[in-house]
């Protein structure tokens, strides 16, 4: 593996030299996210491995090319899993693409996000130097916390060597539910849950039906669902799945329709935005396929109204930008965050933002 590493710096160093813009490439299941791809790939595959896994330490190190499959498979052998339940969109997606996307599925309001789980990371910069953030155990970080910058960065800030993880226990119960009710009604309903102490770890409101999952002890779960209702939902496993792999019938359906993601207040009211919706987080999170004539910046004014901010998810189409145009003084730290860790601006160019 030294001999690996040792070439990815010398490549990343020629690169830098002649500034040629490299495109970091895992199992390539999110090519979708962000903006164009552009530069010569730069393949992860070839560093593998789980680097550390104690169970007892709930923290798992494992290396950028290491399929994400086969990471939740460890994990399970240890009663464990990744609580932001991460979305794979395919059997080739690895643990390097999985935080570069810094994507969470329906368990993400209940047990953190991605970022949340973070512990440390080792990535090699734009000028090939190896660095490591954080480290391998739980405790609060001093300081800027790297780790948690690099998840979500699609590879704009060096490629992910290793990531550390907190891990956590699988649930010994779960147990879902359907109730048949308006969307208004649902979304109260969401938040009126949140107030409450259930065990709840997701929600998804589509088509007039709100499902949702409970898991834990026993007792606990029992209680919840005898104080929800409803009915149970058939082959849960299976549909929670569909919902985190967009496997949905709401995702399936019209493929070429652009697929907006609205991250928003969970108490935002259900507004037509001109398309179907599909909502999860409690709320806060709206699923929208739009038509061909819907505005994005009225998408925009709508989710920074309610507190949040719209990514163009899925589209052929990509110039009304993927990312919500972050104010000023934002935009200057990710300016200064890229500059810092790649000078050059070799890496994964232009895919969050097409200035840099």
């Amino acid at each position: 593996m030294s001999e690996l590493l040792a070439s990815w710096q010398d490549r990343i160093r020629r690169a830098a030299a002649a500034k040629t813009p490299l495109r970091i490439v895992g199992g390539g299941t999110k090519d979708f996210y962000g903006q164009e791809l552009m530069g010569e790939p730069f393949e992860t595959l070839g560093y593998t491995g789980v680097v550390d896994y104690d169970p007892t330490e709930l923290v798992i190190t494992a290396c950028c090319g290491t399929l994400l499959a086969d990471i939740e498979l460890t994990l399970r052998g240890g009663g464990q899993m990744l609580g932001f339940e991460p979305p794979r969109f395919g059997a080739a997606a690895t643990l390097g693409g999985c935080i570069a996307a810094g994507l969470s599925g329906p368990r993400r309001p209940y047990a953190g996000a991605a970022r949340d789980l973070v512990l440390g990371v080792r990535l090699l910069d734009g000028r090939g130097d190896d660095l490591s953030f954080g480290g391998r155990v739980m405790k609060n970080v001093a300081g800027f916390d790297v780790s948690r910058v690099v998840a979500g960065s699609l590879g704009t800030l060096g490629v992910v060597l290793e990531v550390s993880l907190k891990c956590q226990p699988l649930p010994k119960v779960e147990a879902s539910r359907v109730l048949e009710l308006t969307a208004d009604q649902a979304i109260h309903r969401m938040n009126e849950w949140g107030g409450q102490p259930l065990p709840l770890t997701a929600t998804c409101y589509y088509d007039g039906r709100l499902h949702v999952r409970f898991a834990g002890a026993q007792s606990a779960v029992a209680a919840a669902v005898a104080e929800v209702g409803g009915t149970p939902l058939p082959d849960a496993e299976v549909f929670w799945s569909s919902l985190r792999e967009h496997g949905h019938a709401f995702f399936s359906g019209d493929g070429d329709a652009p697929l907006w993601r609205l991250s928003v207040r969970p108490t935002a009211p259900f507004t037509d935005l001109g398309g179907a919706q599909l909502v999860e987080w409690g709320g806060g999170l709206r699923w929208l396929k739009t038509r061909a004539d819907t505005d994005p910046a009225r998408l925009r004014a709508w989710a920074r109204q309610h507190g949040g901010h719209a990514t163009l998810f899925r589209a052929a189409d990509k110039s009304a930008g993927v990312f919500q145009r972050l104010d000023e003084p934002l935009m200057r730290i990710q300016r200064e965050l890229k500059a810092a860790f790649d000078p050059d601006g070799i890496f994964n160019r232009c895919r969050m933002y097409p200035d840099f």
